[in-house]
């Protein structure tokens, strides 16, 4: 099928304990099997240990986040020792020149975890809505990078929905690094027409409208305008309605290409799907058998049908 997400590879940064190295404040890991066993085969990963990084070695004394005027600050349980110079560099410097399309933290940590990090006053816990140090800089560099952690990649939905973004966004980086000319991006544009429309209609409008206006802005101003307008749509939830509006657009796309018999089958499927009955992969599997003919090229080309590889199986799961 040709709107396979083929072209191009996701580079991912992941925490690297969570890859199952030994790297951990008590000399273990936290392999994390979803990334380790069933994404690695399609993924670069870029592995970061960022309390490695500043030379606190393995094992160590496990660090939690301090309240102090200045923000938080990162120290040592048991010595009190202040890391945060250090790691607020190295943060600095990683962000600077993070070549990714998506990044796994690992979860609970006070330097990577991107949620629920709890913040002391004492031996008082007073919150518990912090950032971990690093990956808290690290995502308000790069606020529409795909970012999850381990824990998060358990829950179905944020796991498909983390794994097309990767994709999409190795897809619009491999493009934009090659030798292209206005029509590629024209024709990217084309080709992600309904994933852009199950995420975001303001999305949609607004990638088609940058879109359109290549080949009249300077090169680099369009490709950042796109690249914005792009990262910016995918970052929109997707939800049931969406997509059922993006399978009812391409079901009528397929035009005389159905006959009526076929074509209440399909509507039938997409009308369970609605009501949360069967997976979005069922309809999703008919309408790309039904859309191989040389008429439906269109729909064929869609990355909306293949937005990342098959063997990942995300899309097989009942919306509760």
């Amino acid at each position: 099928m040709a709107g396979e997400h083929g072209c191009g590879r996701p580079r991912v940064a992941v925490s690297r304990c969570l890859l199952g190295e030994p790297v951990r404040h008590n000399g273990n890991h936290s392999r994390a099997r979803y990334l380790t066993d069933e994404l690695a085969p399609f993924v670069d990963w870029v592995p970061i240990c960022p309390e490695m990084e500043i030379g606190l070695g393995t094992p160590r004394e496990s660090l939690r986040l301090v309240r102090s005027p200045g923000g938080p600050r990162l120290v040592g349980r048991g010595s009190g020792l202040d890391h945060t110079p250090a790691m607020t560099a190295l943060a600095a410097e990683r962000s600077a020149g993070l070549d990714a399309d998506g990044y796994v933290f690992k979860s609970k940590s006070p330097s990577c975890g991107i949620h629920g990090i709890p913040l002391y006053a004492g031996e008082a816990s007073l919150d518990r809505h912090n950032r971990g140090l690093f990956a808290g800089a690290v995502i308000d560099d790069h606020p529409l990078l795909p970012v999850e952690d381990e824990g998060r990649l358990n829950d179905a939905v944020l796991r498909e929905a983390f794994t097309e973004r990767i994709f999409a966004h190795a897809r619009l980086r491999e493009l934009l690094r090659s030798d292209w000319r206005p029509r590629d991006l024209v024709d990217f544009q084309s080709r992600h027409k309904m994933q852009l429309l199950a995420h975001s209609t303001e999305g949609y409008r607004e990638t088609g409208r940058v879109a359109a206006g290549a080949g009249t802005r300077p090169r680099a101003e369009l490709a950042e305008a796109y690249e914005t307008a792009f990262r910016t749509a995918l970052a929109v939830r997707s939800t049931v309605g969406r997509n059922v509006n993006v399978l009812q657009h391409c079901l009528g796309m397929l035009g005389n290409e159905l006959d009526p018999v076929r074509r209440a089958d399909l509507a039938e499927v997409i009308a369970s799907y609605a009501v949360r009955r069967v997976a979005l992969s069922v309809p999703i599997a008919l309408l790309r058998h039904h859309a191989r003919s040389e008429a439906a090229t269109y729909v064929q080309n869609q990355t909306y049908f293949l937005p990342y590889p098959d063997e990942l199986g995300l899309r097989n799961h009942v919306v509760g």
